[in-house]
């Protein structure tokens, strides 16, 4: 039976359900406000927002999460939030007018989201324990129970206000649900929406500081020299042109890609880094102190995102301090396929439950490959994987780049399918020849004249040997290169233009040390990264 039924004298229409619409507005803000301060008592990850955003991820097609980074870049998991906020806002809304009309029925739709995020959150690949369905279930009946009460004031009796000649004014009669509890329901609401804010503001402070152990611990870091330095940057390896990326890239200009929705704070002291799988003869537990106890290297690399489309910002140049994987790998025994290896699969795994899986061969060649636990002269940021990550040269971040790694497990290609494997990406991918414009940008007006073209070329492990550039449909005319600091570093180039006046299209390729030359034809990200060639339309004036 309805609840109008059950009290005939309640009249539904347009002012009752935009008072449902607020009743159901106010108890989505408190579910969240209740969910974010049990979060704090359990884990931050565990709050309803973030778990539907990292399910929502995981669940999503590759090329959904493509677009998003492309259009997005690193505002991705914030543009992913507000989404989220503004999706649950609608249905508090839609909710909300539901219960004004079926009041227990709209409370037990409020139920059923607290039931879908705490199954979010136990579903994380990161979450251990039951106890992550708290902070949806608690905010869940919590904004239930408010929803009732709130759309009960809609339904209770209540004596009719007089006007001053002591009879009832014809359009508040007219206007307002009649047998509304109008004093009991704004100060039910009022006190609702108070009460939400002091405790979502709470909840959010508590879980802001729920990492201070892991600050601690990465403020008392005092990394040790390295056993085996970087080399000084060449001089001439670093140009000075206005509008050319540095050679190194401030940590703070780093681009990050990841799908941690709130960053992992892990406490050093506490971190442990397991080794173990096929092949490993001696398995073996580190802490972050025995890493920095052992022999570390310091070396120049570039990174590069699989995201990264043509021309884009998604690659940075840092210097990495670490210790030696293949090291560490050869101490338990491992051994790469090449020598009689039984694995020929790194999956390495983060605290917060992402899989990346690297070749062994590739990790066991020579390279510097590395378990960085600094970048740029200081401890990892939280960002970027503090207090250890992983670092492989000429590899995409998504196979090689693992932040916040705990565990790494030896295996086989054919066993074990890591996260990105599973969305359509492929096993192995190496990094493809690049280079990219920084100046003059994409619609830039120069004078007449000499203008600079200049910008960066990378192609790890590779080595560039050649720049060249083209204006319109004219010849490929050799750049100029920077010094070479390494063969995993990019290098930047210049090129002295005689602009005329009209509209034109440069045009860059690359050419690296094995005589690859960057290819013109254009391919998506997917499943390995994007190629073609870099071209900016500008007009000179």
């Amino acid at each position: 039976m309805r609840d109008e039924e059950k009290d005939p004298g309640v009249r539904p229409g347009g002012p009752r359900l935009a008072l449902g619409a607020l009743s159901g507005a106010l108890a989505c803000f408190a579910a969240l406000a209740v969910a974010e301060m049990v979060a704090a008592a359990v884990r931050p990850q565990a709050g309803p927002v973030v778990a539907v955003g990292g399910a929502s991820i995981d669940a999503a097609p590759a090329p959904v999460k493509d677009w998003a980074i492309r259009h997005f870049g690193t505002d991705d998991k914030l543009v992913l939030q507000l989404g989220i906020l503004a999706v649950l806002a609608v249905l508090a809304l839609v909710l909300g007018m539901f219960a004004a009309r079926f009041r227990r029925a709209g409370a037990a739709g409020v139920l059923l989201f607290g039931i879908a995020g705490a199954a979010a959150a136990v579903s994380r690949p990161d979450s251990t324990t039951y106890t992550d369905a708290l902070p949806s279930a608690v905010g869940a009946v919590a904004g239930a129970l408010l929803l009732y009460v709130l759309v009960g004031r809609l339904t209770a009796p209540a004596r009719p206000e007089a006007t001053a000649s002591g009879t009832v004014g014809e359009e508040a009669a007219a206007a307002a649900p009649t047998g509304w509890d109008r004093r009991g329901f704004v100060l039910a609401s009022a006190s609702a929406a108070a009460a939400s804010a002091v405790i979502g503001a709470a909840g959010r402070s508590l879980n802001a500081s729920h990492g201070k152990d892991a600050i601690a611990s990465r403020a008392e870091v005092v990394l040790p020299g390295p056993r085996s330095p970087a080399r000084p940057v060449p001089k001439g390896a670093g140009l000075r042109i206005d509008g050319i990326s540095p050679f190194v890239t401030p940590n703070d200009d780093f681009y990050r890609v990841d799908t941690a929705l709130v960053v992992p704070k892990v406490d050093a002291t506490r971190w442990r880094l397991r080794i173990h799988g096929e092949g490993v003869r001696r398995p073996a537990t580190y802490t972050f102190d025995d890493l920095l106890r052992r022999e570390l290297i310091e070396r120049d690399i570039t990174l590069t995102c699989v995201s990264n489309e043509v021309g884009g910002p998604y690659v940075g140049n840092a210097r990495w301090i670490g210790v030696r994987l293949a090291e560490l790998l050869a101490e338990c025994g491992v051994r790469p396929p090449s020598r009689g290896g039984r694995a020929d699969q790194l999956v390495a795994r983060s605290v917060d439950g992402m899989t990346l899986g690297s070749p062994v061969e590739d990790v066991m060649d020579g390279r510097d490959a590395m378990l960085a636990v600094g970048m740029n002269g200081e401890p990892l940021p939280f960002e970027h994987g503090f207090p250890v990550r992983m670092v492989v040269p000429g590899l995409y971040g998504f196979v090689s780049a693992c932040k916040w790694i705990e565990d790494i497990e030896l295996t086989t290609f054919a066993s074990y399918d890591p996260y990105w494997v599973k969305r359509g990406w492929s096993r192995r991918a190496p990094v493809k020849t690049g280079s990219r414009i920084d100046t003059p940008g994409p619609f830039a007006r120069p004078k007449a004249g000499t203008v600079m073209i200049a910008g960066v070329a990378w192609a790890q492990h590779r080595g560039v040997d050649r720049v060249e550039v083209r204006v319109d449909d004219g010849p490929w005319q050799e750049a100029r290169l920077a010094a070479e600091d390494t063969r995993d570093t990019w290098r930047q180039w210049s090129f002295p233009w005689q602009a005329t006046k009209g509209g034109h299209t440069l045009t860059v390729r690359a050419t690296d040390r094995s005589g690859t030359v960057q290819t013109d034809k254009r391919t998506r990200t997917i499943p390995d990264g994007a190629s073609g060639r870099h071209s900016v339309v500008v007009t000179v004036e």
